[in-house]
């Protein structure tokens, strides 16, 4: 059933820190703005830290901009180490920050760019964090996908990670889509499986109206995503509504895609189903494990023998 849930329903942030990533614009920046007006402390994960600063200086709270690359593993290490560093504990990690194109040019490491920033620098991000979970207060990963995910029936191409040009530019933001959601999944089944106090959420905004639709490698793309934003998109402040909902709420759910409907003037969030492909345990750990040799970070090891408890 699908769930009435606005902003206000927010509960109190009071002595939780959540890290956001892409906080200085866009969906990232409506979440930070939110969870730190609710009391959180908010460490603002930016590839531009002087844009971070001048961002954070108009939002009142307990706010920290950090600088961090997801398209270079070198960058999301040292962001981890310097949380380490500063002693800092985590309540929430929202996985928000992702681009729709890049051109052709590989991250540091060599690997197609939308894949690495959109997947890859998440994945890596997550893991490193993992042990700073407080286990007492909730703990929560949100890793935002787009519903665009359902558009192709195969999966990432796991073989080729560095990525040949693609002819139609959506399909490679469509295959990241792909792997956010299935590494959203199977994150909350060993995560399940461990025992571990943290939750693995799934949450998409919809059709949304973010700097990310500004961008376009072509005239087609350009017409598809005006197309688009005129039919569907709604506005960046409720696009970021089961975003929240999947941060904070008592009552969300894990292992189902938390999202609006298809009708931009419905604001409640629908907990859908995930596709076959999104369920499909054999990608995702196939997806895990060309994810942990592509950035180096191993966690959460997979054992087929135990049981995973159901507690969603």
């Amino acid at each position: 059933m699908p769930v009435t849930w606005t902003l206000d329903d927010i509960p109190d942030q009071t002595g939780r820190t959540a890290v956001v990533t892409g906080a200085s614009s866009g969906l990232g920046l409506i979440a930070t703005e939110q969870l730190a007006a609710r009391g959180a402390t908010v460490i603002m994960a930016v590839r531009d830290p002087a844009k971070g600063e001048r961002v954070r200086a108009g939002i009142a709270g307990d706010l920290a901009v950090r600088r961090l690359d997801l398209a270079d593993l070198d960058s999301v290490r040292e962001f981890a180490a310097e949380l380490r560093a500063e002693g800092r504990q985590v309540d929430l990690l929202l996985n928000n920050a992702g681009i729709g194109t890049a051109g052709n040019d590989p991250s540091a490491q060599g690997y197609e760019p939308v894949f690495a920033t959109n997947h890859l620098g998440h994945f890596a991000l997550t893991g490193l964090l993992l042990d700073l979970f407080r286990p007492d207060r909730d703990p929560r990963v949100v890793t935002v996908g787009s519903d665009f995910y359902r558009l192709l029936r195969s999966g990432p191409d796991l073989d080729n990670l560095t990525g040949a040009p693609a002819s139609n530019p959506l399909v490679p933001y469509i295959r990241s889509k792909q792997a956010n959601v299935l590494f959203g999944a199977e994150l909350d089944r060993r995560l399940r499986r461990t025992g571990s106090p943290v939750r693995s959420f799934l949450a998409h905004p919809g059709t949304a109206r973010t700097p990310m639709q500004t961008t376009a490698e072509s005239v087609a793309q350009w017409a598809v995503s005006r197309t688009l934003g005129l039919l569907l998109a709604r506005s960046p402040l409720r696009g970021t509504i089961p975003l929240l909902y999947a941060a904070t709420s008592p009552t969300a759910e894990t292992g189902v895609f938390l999202g609006p409907s298809m009708r931009k003037w419905d604001s409640r969030v629908h907990a859908r189903p995930l596709t076959a492909l999104g369920n499909d345990q054999a990608l995702a750990e196939r997806l895990w494990q060309a994810s942990e040799a592509a950035t180096g970070v191993r966690y959460l090891s997979r054992t087929p023998a135990q049981a995973v408890p159901d507690r969603r």
